[in-house]
Formats: structure tokens, C-alpha cells, sequence
């Protein structure tokens, strides 16, 4: 049998303790399939002396992050310890050294991702990160491989498991988003700060890692639109329901011809659509290809093992690489240049939820409006409200640009009759 193959960890937090057990309870797996056994070698950690759900033997673990990086019998180096900036700087000097990295550290590859990935590319080395996206679901190495001859038009997917926990629950039992943030924090779903989850921060560092893979393109995280879900309202559901759709947070990374767009945003689906069916915490990635047609990816998107093992996957690619010392030849600059859709090159269907002054031709002025931009309704609904001589209307609809949209929105504000818009989100129809 081959010499074992070592690895250094940085961080033994949910992840790290997951990927510790992995490593030691498939070890006749891992044996089987690159022909050698694998050591954990050092780990590093904060505080030497915490109570983990993993055991540990004591001289494995240290403080200092040199321990890992420059010992010269360590091949990989896993980081499962967040952060960016110092974290970058520490994948650097560990593929300067020449050692295989393999991280879950969707912020820093949003961030570095080409950077990181050059350096590794100059240096002979592998850098995978498939655990960054959607926990324990093999999309990226979907996109890479699996679907490598095809050209991807389009993934729209629920990246987050902290905001479609909340949509869940908050569609389901009408619980106030408040009230069931609170309950996703004491489950663990959400961060004592959850602002990265419920802006929509998190899913679009993810869509800007998809784009880029799916897309071959250099899509940086400032070229994705972001809308999180903070101003959804239980009245925002219950038309929802009433329409036939279910509210998600949506990432969407759409090509047409050489110019794309990126997105996070709240959307509507119809309840038909697959997505509208994935619940709690659950991730699921819709993949669009010219050839293959669609395919969708679905899982649990974080929790200790599933992310655990995408994470020990990535390490058993890296060893077969070594075995064949192919090592350093997976990264593949991006094959296009990067343009973005303008405005008025983005298309979608819209919900919008106006009050306005219960008057004589208030609707005439406001349809009005619509039709000079070429904007069609689907769906309508005026409803008179407890206020009076005010009523609701709700419309969606048919597909509008971007820019037309926004133009008539600001019009709507600036109407005398219109006394607020109360709401406004993308839909998704089944087949656009």
C-alpha cells in the first residue's frame, strides 16, 4: 500500500468536526478508492482546551496556523474556518508551498476565487471548493464535469437554507418573520447576525461562484443584483396563495447569446413549479443546458456532515490527481469575456401590490400607464380595504424589462391617486 497521504485542517468548527469523522470512519472507502490511507496530521483551532463532538488526540491540535502551512509533510490543506482576508492570505502561502487546498469558504472564493485559482494553476496545485455552494449537493463538480460538454443558458436555484427556512414557515403557518427568525436562530439555522442570510448576501456570493463556473466567466460579486427578504409581509403571502405561487429567495445566473444577468431576489413561483415544493432548509439548483436540457440538484444545504462531505470529496479528487500527477490542471481560465445584460435586456413577469385613492378612473390612470410602456396584466385583483376610500390592487404581469418596469414604478409613486406601492417581486413561470 501507498504511503498515507496527510492532511492539515484550519478550523475544527461544525465543519472541521464533521471532516474529521468522515476521514476516520470511511477510512477503508477512502483506502478503496486512491489506494492509500488518510492522516489528519494538525489542526488548527482557537482555544486548545474546548469541548468538541469530536475526539481528538491533544498534540494533533494548535494555535498556530504555521504548524500547518509550512510543515513539509502535509499535502493538503483543508480550510473549513471562514473569515477572508487572513484566510486568503494563509491558502496563499499554502499554495505558494506547493500544498493542495481544499476549502468551504464561499466568501473568500466569491471574493478571490480567480486569484486564488491562478495561484494554484502557477504553482502545480489543486484548489476545490465544492462544499461553498449548496452544502452536501454536488453542483460544482456537476457544472465542471458532469455537464462539461454542454453550454449552460441558465441556473435559478434556493442557495440559502436559513431564508427558505423562514419563507417556510412563514407561508405555512402565517408566523411573522420576526417570530420565526427567532426560531431559526435557537435551531441553528440562522447567525446571531443574520443580515448575510436575510439580505441575500450569502446566495449571491454563491450565484457569483455559479455564474462563474456555469458561465465561464469572470462574474464578480458587485455584478450581482441583490433584494433579501426583510420586507416581506404576510399580506406579500397570502396573495401569493391566492394566485398560485410560493414565495422563495431565487438566485438566478440567465445567458442569452454572449450578455448575462445575476440575481438574488424574492420571487414567486407557480406552486407547480419544483422549486416551490423545497422546504426548511433544503437547497435546490436548477440547471438549464442546451443539450441536456433541465436537471436539478437538490439536498441538504449546510449542516456539519453533508457540507463535511462535499468537503472530504473534494480531498479524495485531489489524491487520485496525485496518483496520476495530473495536480494543477483543473482550473480552466474562463473562456469569455464578461458582459452584463443592461436593464433593458432583462425580462421577467412582476407582482405588484399598490393602494390607491377608491375614486372614479384611478384603474383607467394606472393601466394607463402600463400600456404606454407595452406592458401587459396576467393577473388582477382590486379589493376594497378597512381604510376608506382607499383599495388594494394587486397585479401580475406578463413579461416586462427590467427598465420599463422601474420607469413605470416611479410613475406609479409620482400618481396623485396612488397612495403607496406597497410591494413589488419577480415571478417565475415554469417555462421562462
Amino acid at each position: 500500500m501507498a504511503k498515507p497521504i496527510a492532511v492539515g485542517l484550519l478550523g475544527l468548527g461544525t465543519v472541521g468536526s464533521g471532516v474529521v469523522k468522515i476521514i476516520e470512519n470511511h477510512q477503508d472507502q477512502l483506502i478503496h478508492q486512491v489506494g492509500c490511507p488518510v492522516v489528519v496530521k494538525k489542526i488548527l483551532v482557537r482555544d486548545l482546551y474546548k469541548e468538541r463532538d469530536v475526539k481528538v488526540a491533544p498534540e494533533l491540535l494548535t494555535t498556530n496556523a504555521e504548524e500547518v502551512i509550512n510543515d513539509p509533510e502535509i499535502d493538503v490543506v483543508i480550510e473549513v474556518m471562514g473569515g477572508v482576508e487572513q484566510t486568503k492570505h494563509y491558502l496563499l502561502q499554502a499554495l505558494q508551498q506547493g500544498k493542495h487546498v481544499v476549502t468551504a469558504n464561499k466568501d473568500l472564493m466569491a471574493l478571490y476565487g480567480s486569484e486564488l485559482l491562478a495561484v494554484a494553476t502557477e504553482n502545480g496545485c489543486d484548489l476545490f471548493y465544492e462544499a461553498s455552494v449548496a452544502g452536501g449537493i454536488p453542483i460544482l463538480r456537476s457544472l465542471v464535469d458532469g455537464l462539461a460538454s454542454d453550454r449552460i443558458t441558465k441556473m435559478m436555484g434556493i442557495v440559502n437554507g436559513t431564508t427558505n427556512f423562514i419563507l417556510t414557515k412563514m407561508c405555512k403557518y402565517g408566523s411573522p418573520y420576526e417570530e420565526v427568525l427567532a426560531e431559526a436562530q435557537a435551531l441553528g439555522y440562522a447567525e446571531a447576525d443574520p443580515t448575510a442570510d436575510v439580505e441575500g448576501l450569502d446566495a449571491a456570493r454563491k450565484m457569483a461562484i455559479l455564474a462563474r463556473l456555469g458561465f465561464s466567466m469572470n462574474i464578480d460579486l458587485e455584478d450581482v443584483q441583490v433584494k433579501g427578504i426583510t420586507g416581506i409581509t404576510e399580506e406579500d403571502l397570502d396573495y401569493s396563495k391566492r394566485l398560485g405561487y410560493t414565495m422563495k429567495l431565487i438566485g438566478i445566473a440567465h445567458r442569452d447569446g454572449d450578455k448575462v444577468e445575476v440575481s438574488v431576489q424574492p420571487t414567486l413561483l407557480p406552486d407547480s413549479h419544483p422549486l416551490a415544493s423545497v422546504s426548511d432548509e433544503y437547497n435546490a439548483v436548477y440547471v438549464y443546458g442546451e443539450a441536456v436540457g433541465e436537471t436539478m440538484f437538490y439536498g441538504p444545504g449546510a449542516g456539519s456532515l453533508p457540507t463535511a462531505t462535499a468537503v472530504v470529496s473534494d480531498l479524495v479528487a485531489v489524491m487520485k490527481n496525485m496518483r496520476l500527477g495530473v495536480n494543477g490542471r483543473s482550473a480552466v481560465a474562463p473562456q469569455y469575456e464578461k458582459q452584463l445584460k443592461a436593464p433593458a435586456e432583462i425580462f421577467s413577469k412582476y407582482f405588484l401590490r399598490i393602494h390607491v385613492k377608491d375614486e372614479v378612473g384611478a384603474f383607467a390612470k394606472i393601466t394607463a400607464i402600463f400600456s404606454e410602456r407595452g406592458v401587459s396584466f396576467e393577473k388582477i385583483l382590486q379589493l376594497p380595504l378597512k381604510e376608506k376610500g382607499v383599495a388594494e390592487i394587486v397585479i401580475v404581469t406578463h413579461k416586462a424589462s427590467q427598465q420599463a418596469y422601474e420607469e413605470i414604478l416611479q410613475q406609479l409613486r409620482d400618481l396623485a391617486i396612488v397612495k403607496d406601492v406597497k410591494s413589488s417581486y419577480r415571478v417565475e413561470g415554469n417555462g421562462n
